[in-house]
């Protein structure tokens, strides 16, 4: 008789229960031959779901099948399963199964607001990291080599993923979205072609020239001595780009023309960031603040998500070389509903007509990294990313309370025209904890302790996990640059801000550290500073 108890004799971690629940004797027995198992009112049923098709040990003989049927009355949901062998996973039309592509902090927020998803049924990340795998919020394949395609198609068609959601850049530039869109698999995220906005500088530079999008001044070079002419020319402050994708390293903001000269060699001659550096953008340094404006688009429609804001240097009051990103906020007070509107008309709306225009139509997440300039008060595109943000996803997840499934679905069947988005009042904020020695070398292999003390000192605490792993002691160790995102909702910024920070210092890591005043630009001096 093959049955769950009996093969996992441990414990099964469901969504929304951290400390699992133990299959003792043979409580989901299935007999073998399409027994039927049922939870009445049973709060975790869909990470049950999410566990046990990757068992291939439940029910050597049969089909797993989930089905739902809903009634009013807070114990009437009723969930039915049959146990099986080639692992596919069936449900209504009008629920899906997800995999997120991805191992990251923002992959971890999409896997927890999917997993709020009423119309979500089981999510699987691939290949995901120890924290996302331990806080239930989806099923970690971490075997899955998400580089190679056919895998990809192969999983989802076993197991019967019907959304894939590609978090990071590379995947998306090496046209993961396109293979997965052949083989008719409903796929969140641009083509490789349309992916171009973010994989060339180049690219997007030609774009804003040929639609009249705002954006600074700039000129392209692959030859160091004309490079550093035109650097000349221009004077410092200015700015120093790689073309290609540099894992959010490849731009400095050189405030002398010798720290510029040294940025051109290091791209051009020394080979810093391979092929990726060996075309340079020189760009106008621009002072004002910096802000992340979000859209899903469909091809055709573009939805606007709530703003938020970044902060990309390492160093408290924004000083040290840029990062990934070491905290965020939302909403972003600079962003003013005038604002947004005037970013939607002339800088969404004339990219989303001009990439359809050039024939490669942009399906996913346009995010843009913009600049209010301090001289006009007028935003002007500094970068595109075509997937969402790290960290600012983190905080936008927080606050999302529409269908997140039902959304990206509707972006993938070019039906956003119909959407409208709800968010919760109130603020989020992420404070991101990094290696000592990020964004340079740093250490791997530190443990970090209190994690799940961390998340309960205050309502609204989540951690998301970027960079770890667990040691053979099950201690999570950090394994990359940044590490955490402490994230913290509240009924404005400063309370956000207040919990963020207490989970912070509940945590045990010696070997990290933290910028103290995120939010610094949103709030009072002395509320930001520590």
């Amino acid at each position: 008789m093959a049955c769950v108890g009996c093969h996992v004799g441990g414990s099964l971690s469901f969504l929304g229960s951290r400390a699992g629940s133990k299959l003792a004797g043979n409580p989901f027995c299935c007999g073998g031959s399409n027994s039927l198992v049922s939870f009445v009112g049973h709060s975790s049923w869909k990470s049950f779901a999410s566990v046990c098709v990757m068992k291939p040990f439940i029910c050597t003989r049969s089909e797993f099948i989930v089905s739902a049927s809903k009634s009013s009355g807070a114990d009437s949901d009723k969930f039915s399963y049959l146990n099986s062998a080639n692992g596919s996973l069936k449900v209504s039309e009008d629920r899906v199964v997800v995999l997120v592509i991805g191992g990251g902090g923002r992959e971890h927020a999409l896997c927890y607001a999917l997993q709020r998803s009423p119309s979500c049924d089981a999510v699987f990340c691939a290949p995901g990291n120890a924290g996302i795998a331990q806080s239930g919020n989806a099923t970690c394949i971490s075997d899955l080599d998400i580089s190679d395609s056919q895998a990809v198609i192969s999983f989802c068609h076993k197991w019967g993923v019907g959304l894939v959601v590609i978090g990071p850049e590379a995947p998306l530039v090496a046209g993961l979205a396109n293979d997965l869109f052949k083989a008719g698999i409903p796929t969140f995220g641009p083509s490789s072609e349309a992916a171009a906005l973010e994989g060339s500088k180049d690219f997007m530079k030609k774009l804003c020239d040929k639609y009249d999008i705002p954006t600074a001044k700039y000129q392209t070079f692959t030859d160091p001595s004309n490079a550093k002419e035109y650097v000349r020319q221009q004077g410092a402050p200015i700015v120093v780009k790689a073309d290609g994708l540099a894992a959010g390293k490849g731009v400095i903001v050189a405030m002398s023309v010798e720290e510029a000269f040294e940025a051109i060699d290091s791209m051009l001659v020394s080979g810093a960031f391979g092929s990726a550096g060996s075309r340079v953008i020189i760009e106008e340094f621009l002072e004002g603040e910096e802000a992340s404006f979000f859209a899903i688009v469909d091809g055709e429609t573009a939805l606007p998500l709530e703003s938020a804001q970044d902060h990309k240097r390492v160093g408290d009051g924004d000083t040290g070389p840029n990062t990934g990103g070491m905290g965020a906020y939302s909403p972003a007070p600079v962003l003013t509903k005038e604002l947004q509107s005037v970013v939607m008309e002339s800088i969404i709306y004339p990219t989303v007509k001009g990439m359809a225009a050039e024939g490669c139509k942009f399906v996913g997440v346009l995010y843009a990294g913009l600049m209010i300039e301090k001289k006009t008060g007028l935003p002007k595109l500094i970068e595109y990313n075509v997937r969402f943000g790290d960290p600012e996803c983190q905080v936008l997840m927080m606050r999302l309370e529409s269908d997140l499934a039902q959304v990206l679905l509707a972006a993938c069947r070019g039906e956003l025209g119909s959407v409208s988005l709800n968010w919760s009042p109130g603020s989020a904020m992420v404070v991101v904890m990094a290696s000592k020695g990020y964004p340079g070398s740093y250490k791997k292999g530190t443990v970090i302790k209190n994690l799940e003390e961390a998340e309960l000192v205050a309502p609204m605490v989540k951690i998301f996990h970027a960079g770890t792993a667990q040691d053979s002691n099950n201690n999570f160790i950090a394994t990359g640059g940044r590490v955490l995102g402490v994230t913290a909702k509240g009924k404005d910024l400063a309370e956000a801000r207040s919990k963020a920070y207490d989970a912070v210092g509940a945590i045990s890591w010696p070997e990290g550290f933290f910028r103290q005043d995120i939010g610094w630009r949103a709030l009072p001096e002395r509320q930001s500073s520590r």
